[in-house]
């Protein structure tokens, strides 16, 4: 039976529109085919002087870092930066995004094999570690910092911020600058020119004034006992700290068992007086490093010269030399 008219134009419609969805289909596809397959661009090296005065190249900023040094491992997370971390050593414990991450011995006695087997693409560690040597013979890039003032903090953020491309690194050492200054502000007239000694741990090592713990004291309105002469982190003869005679002491809980059994102590007036600051030790951990943390140590000082001080210390450094 032949097609009706009606029937054969139904066809022809058909057929038209199949040939135009196909011709649609082909014009969408052929540019697709023909454009030029992107890629990525180009990676930008990252180079950078250490601490040693070594200039340490990258080929692109770290995708996996490890951190030796808690200070930094610190500096590296106020960067925002936590997620890049791949290891740490024992000590850094802050913040609490890095305790579950693999620990790898500590300055003195880095697990040297464990570290390379986690690939990184740079360890940050202080100048003083053993390992530096070790990796760069294994093709491991290092970069070595050591932060005992105030200006080499400030400093090491700023190169941290660039090993790491991250713009304005400079932030974190404002936000601390200014709350240093805030805790100076905070500490009463009463508790300014009071002599102090600080330990650093029972060695007995103390900060000097030229440490970051000594600045931070002068900015609180404290004497240093331990003259800039010493060296930012001096070890003492017990003798030094009874002569010099200080109107109060700052320590750590781990300082204070031994604090009876050194020679001339107990006849400190400090100790007979009980104007002694003993750190428990999440405290003694924020106040000994060199970090975005230096902010909250001035203020556990701050608190220590504000409850310890007296009219009576007050009066007893203003007479002395």
């Amino acid at each position: 039976m032949k097609p009706t008219p009606v029937r054969r134009i139904v066809w022809v419609i058909a057929i038209v529109v199949a040939l135009g969805l196909l011709m649609a289909a082909l014009a969408q596809a052929q540019p697709a085919q023909s454009l030029p397959v992107a890629s990525d661009p180009a990676p930008v090296p990252v180079k950078v002087t250490d601490d040693r005065g070594r200039v340490v190249t990258l080929p692109r900023p770290p995708r996996r870092v490890v951190s030796l040094l808690p200070s930094l491992t610190e500096t590296v997370c106020a960067l925002d930066q936590c997620h890049r971390l791949v290891g740490v050593d024992r000590h850094s414990n802050w913040p609490q995004a890095v305790l579950h991450l693999p620990q790898l011995g500590g300055g003195l006695d880095p697990n040297i094999e464990a570290i390379v087997a986690l690939q990184p693409d740079v360890v940050l560690l202080a100048t003083s570690s053993r390992a530096t040597a070790r990796l760069e013979s294994l093709g491991v890039a290092v970069v070595a910092l050591e932060p005992k003032s105030h200006a080499d903090v400030q400093r090491v953020m700023g190169t941290i911020g660039e090993v790491l491309a991250v713009p304005d690194a400079q932030r974190v050492w404002r936000h601390v600058d200014a709350a240093v200054e805030a805790a100076a502000q905070s500490v009463p007239v009463a508790a300014r020119g009071v002599r102090v000694y600080f330990e650093v741990n029972r060695g007995p090592y103390g900060a000097g004034a030229s440490s970051f713990i000594g600045e931070t004291l002068t900015r609180l309105g404290a004497r240093n006992i331990l003259p800039a002469s010493l060296g930012p982190f001096p070890r003492l003869n017990p003798e030094f700290v009874v002569r010099a005679d200080p109107d109060l002491i700052m320590l750590g809980e781990g300082s204070m068992g031994s604090l009876h059994e050194r020679p001339g102590w107990s006849s400190l007036r400090a100790v007979r007086e009980q104007r002694l600051c003993v750190f428990a030790p999440h405290e003694a951990d924020v106040l000994v490093r060199a970090g975005p943390r230096m902010a909250e140590g001035a203020r556990i000082m701050a608190r220590c010269l504000a409850s310890k001080a007296t009219p009576a210390a007050n009066t007893a450094a203003a007479v002395r030399p």
